[in-house]
């Protein structure tokens, strides 16, 4: 069963939406969603959608032991930190980059990403993709 305050989140990603909390106080924005604002302690927040357009701020490439092949079949990617617009950091995987490309790309972070959903385990899942004129 998923709890009352994140099952709104799980329910956005279903209609390719990302959700957060904002807190009414202090404007910050709470990424998974809390009940309170972790930032000043104010118990009061609201729903926001996120416009799911940032930058991929660092990067790894997976190595044998921590490859997925399920996410290989979405094409070659990498982990990393992905800072929205909003300011919310969040730890995902990353599509459109080769273990041969990935040393280039080092060199030019952060890069401008922006979410994908994909269908995995009967659930829609928040990817992110470096935009396509980086990769060009």
């Amino acid at each position: 069963m998923i709890e009352k305050i994140v099952a709104p989140f799980y329910e956005g990603l279903e209609h390719h939406k990302i959700l957060a909390r904002k807190c009414k106080e202090c404007g910050a924005i709470e990424f998974p969603p809390r009940y309170a604002c972790n930032a000043c302690g104010y118990h009061e927040t609201e729903w926001v959608e996120l416009s799911g357009k940032g930058k991929l701020t660092t990067m790894i490439t997976p190595a044998t032991l921590n490859s997925d092949p399920w996410n290989a079949k979405i094409g070659p990617y990498c982990y990393g930190i992905v800072e929205l617009e909003e300011g919310v950091r969040i730890n995902s995987t990353v599509f459109g980059v080769t273990k041969k490309k990935a040393k280039t790309l080092r060199n030019q972070l952060p890069l401008p990403v922006h979410a994908i959903f994909a269908e995995r385990d009967g659930y829609t899942t928040l990817f992110f993709q470096i935009d396509e004129d980086v990769l060009a």
